[in-house]
């Protein structure tokens, strides 16, 4: 199972969610991986020290062939791989241009690691660019991460064309996992009613689960940590380790 986290827009709890989806997968025995393809590389310093990636992704879709050369990194967490981002991967747009198999590459870098990977989880960085692309045509599903805020759906239009399209041609076997409501203040009327907003325009592609506005979950990554270590009361790991289950009962 394949799964991109992907919102072209920025602060919508995309890395939160692909850090601690990952976790949790893996804190339940699945063999993880968190590819992180956003060249902010906010996934990635999440459980390493940027000083001692090497390799990053962008090697990966430039130059991996077999498994023992990818950039693989063990985590903290038992069972969570990374194969991290850094800034060099903003340039690999511009390297790809004109390559017939452009929007391919990432999937037949990774193809290997479908036998060792149970689970692979991708965050994509804010645009609907090549990367993006890469993203969605290389994964079995796509989880949408939708900030509950006045501009929620601002956007999405667009997001969820990319998609069709992509299905369309590329990677037809691409199925929407859901969206998921995240940085949700219930204690809000504007907040009540975006989610209703939301819940009308998604139906049952809305997931139960819910992400609340969280300290736990904004300070987990400065320590180098998921909610699971951090934090395992807190209500961010109980509403991940929900999201995990919900997301087992729709694959």
């Amino acid at each position: 199972m394949i799964i991109a986290i992907a919102n072209q827009k920025g602060g919508v709890g995309k890395t939160t969610t692909a850090i601690n989806l990952a976790a949790a997968f893996a804190r339940r025995g699945s063999k993880t991986l968190l590819l992180d393809l956003d060249p902010q590389g906010n996934s990635s310093i999440s459980f390493l020290d940027p000083l001692t990636v090497e390799k990053s992704a962008y090697d990966l879709m430039m130059d991996g062939q077999g498994t023992e050369e990818l950039p693989i990194y063990k985590s903290k967490e038992k069972d969570l791989d990374i194969i991290p981002a850094r800034i060099s991967l903003a340039k690999l747009e511009s390297k790809l241009v004109g390559d017939f198999d452009a929007p391919f590459r990432l999937k037949d870098r990774i193809e290997p690691l479908k036998k060792v990977y149970k689970v692979i989880v991708i965050d994509t960085p804010p645009t609907l660019g090549l990367i993006t692309v890469n993203a969605l045509v290389a994964s079995s599903h796509v989880l949408i991460p939708i900030q509950s805020s006045y501009f929620a759906l601002e956007g999405t239009d667009d997001l969820l064309e990319t998609i069709e399209k992509v299905k369309a041609r590329p990677n037809p076997n691409l199925e929407m996992l859901g969206v998921l409501v995240t940085l949700h203040d219930k204690r809000t009327t504007l907040g009540k009613e975006v989610f209703e907003q939301i819940r009308r325009v998604f139906g049952p592609k809305l997931f139960n689960t819910v992400i609340t506005k969280s300290v736990r979950l904004e300070e987990s990554p400065a320590y180098k940590e998921s909610i699971f270590t951090f934090a395992p009361q807190s209500s961010g790991a109980q509403e991940y380790e929900k999201l995990c289950k919900e997301v087992l009962t729709r694959v």
